[in-house]
């Protein structure tokens, strides 16, 4: 029989409790307790940011002289604070780096928590997909040395990917977070270290214009 899913677990009252918009925001918070990847002032994008949990306690930890954007195809109508900005768009088609301030700066902390539409037939390739997405971006976005944490689920093409990351970062591995459903087959990459690209290599999408729609919550 089926695993049985509980909608309203001890994470889903906590972050009711806490003032967090979503569960996920302990995802990130226990990321952080281990890996240490967000420190104050840093400058953070987090792709796939809807509902803005993510957004919430990036901002808490890079404090009011760091700078939190986030990406989302949806918008995110709550006021985050003022170090955070919000971006109506596609991580395929919009330039996150058109709201840093010097536009020669990149992001210290890429961060991504999308996931498919899921469909249960071939969600773990499109989850795979997305993190190639990101890193594609990541010679445009993220500085050298920099961090990453992103979802993906586990599925035939996850040990490639975890490698691949390896080569781009000095280390990468997975972690489940305790606040990660037990059915679910999601896990975050968290990757440190980043060793830099070729921007010339990035394809033209990757830094396109940027999109109309800016919201700033």
């Amino acid at each position: 029989m089926a695993q049985r899913r509980i909608l309203h677990d001890e994470f889903f009252k906590k972050a009711k409790a806490e003032g967090y918009l979503a569960r996920s925001a302990y995802k990130l918070k226990e990321i952080q307790e281990r890996h240490r990847l967000l420190r104050s002032g840093m400058k953070v994008v987090d792709l796939g940011c809807a509902p803005g949990s993510w957004l919430q306690v990036a901002s808490e930890i890079v404090g009011p002289k760091g700078l939190v954007i986030g990406i989302d195809l949806q918008e995110v109508p709550e006021d985050l604070g003022p170090n955070v900005r919000t971006i109506v768009g596609d991580i395929f088609k919009t330039d996150a780096t058109a709201l840093l301030a010097d536009p020669d700066s990149k992001f210290d902390v890429v961060l991504s928590d999308m996931a498919p539409n899921t469909s249960g037939h071939g969600d773990d390739a499109l989850s795979v997909r997305l993190c190639r997405r990101v890193l594609e971006l990541l010679p445009a976005l993220l500085a050298r040395r920099g961090r990453c944490a992103m979802k993906v689920l586990e599925g035939s093409g996850y040990s490639e990917l975890l490698k691949d990351c390896g080569r781009h970062f000095e280390k990468a591995k997975g972690l489940k977070p305790r606040a990660s459903r037990d059915a679910s087959r999601e896990i975050f990459i968290v990757a440190e270290g980043y060793k830099g690209g070729d921007e010339s290599s990035v394809s033209a999408a990757a830094k396109p214009k940027p999109a109309p729609g800016w919201s700033r919550p």
